[in-house]
């Protein structure tokens, strides 16, 4: 169903040690996490400070990238400057739950026996199932509406996906759109980088990771790494 996985912990310590041999490491690095704002989520985060420090919080609901120019532009600026270079790590996730018996989207959560992730996914994917969908900017709901919107461009018309497509699409939707702020900031000149993404999931016990397509730029030059 989800191919290969790993331990949340044990992600972040591979892409670590991987990234090292490149040149990044938590005293010359800076790292920034695209999550979703689920606080079933914020483990990774306390991975990835364990790893690399203190990252920059990219998150919105679902994980989607709506910082654009502006908060790049933040993270970049943080990023220490060793040996004459910046580097930075961008962490990437769309995510979904899956219960001991299989279903997708269903989880505990703390005094709930039945809870829902991505809640803002279902939410979405409810609507459609309606077949009357508000695409209307929400100043009241401002993140659900820029995901709505976001995620109809990749859909067909009509296409209603299961939750797993609709919670791989938007992982596709986090990283075009975080890479596109990318080129439009990141001077390659001056700075490396790497992007690191997957797909997390709540599983009964703990949370995994599957991952997805990651790289680093070093010196202009784009390296795809395994994970």
């Amino acid at each position: 169903m989800f191919g290969k996985f790993y331990r949340e912990y044990d992600f972040i310590k591979r892409s670590y040690d991987i990234l090292k041999d490149f040149g990044f490491n938590d005293g010359n690095s800076i790292a920034s996490v695209c999550v979703c704002r689920d606080e079933i989520s914020q483990t990774v985060r306390s991975h990835i400070k364990r790893m690399w420090g203190e990252a920059f919080n990219f998150s919105s609901l679902a994980g989607l990238f709506t910082a654009g120019k502006t908060g790049m532009k933040a993270f970049i600026s943080h990023a220490p400057q060793v040996d004459g270079k910046e580097r930075y790590v961008f962490y990437a996730f769309s995510h979904i739950a899956i219960d001991e018996n299989e279903n997708m989207g269903v989880c505990k959560r703390k005094g709930l026996e039945k809870s829902h992730a991505c809640g803002a996914l279902c939410l979405f994917l409810n609507e459609l199932k309606s077949g009357k969908i508000s695409i209307r900017l929400d100043e009241e709901d401002i993140e659900e509406s820029l995901l709505k919107r976001r995620l109809l461009r990749e859909l067909k018309y009509g296409e209603i996906p299961d939750l797993l497509t609709l919670t791989k699409k938007t992982l596709k939707v986090i990283v075009e759109d975080l890479e596109h702020i990318i080129e439009k900031v990141v001077d390659t000149k001056k700075a490396d980088y790497a992007v690191i993404s997957g797909i997390q999931v709540h599983g009964p016990e703990e949370n995994y990771i599957i991952p997805d397509e990651s790289y680093v730029v070093v010196n202009g030059e784009k390296k795809e790494i395994k994970i």
